[in-house]
């Protein structure tokens, strides 16, 4: 697998993460591990940290893209 594709799977994975934690704010699902509620404020952070990295990883996968069609 070459670094641009693993940066596009990287990016959809991380995408993927940061929207279904987004849609679980907005609908306000609850999530029970045993008998610990988990609150709804972990998943502001990983909304934030997993569209950062989706977006990191677009942009390389981008540059890679760019720096191989100039060479």
């Amino acid at each position: 697998m070459n670094q641009r594709l693993y940066f596009l799977i990287s990016g959809l994975v991380f995408a993927l993460a940061g929207l279904f934690h987004l849609i679980r704010v907005i609908y306000q699902w609850s999530v029970q591990v045993g008998s610990l509620g988990i609150p709804l404020w972990p998943s502001w952070l990983i909304v934030v940290a997993a569209s950062a990295l989706s977006i990191w990883a677009f942009r390389l996968a981008r540059r890679l893209s760019v720096s191989a069609s100039a060479t």
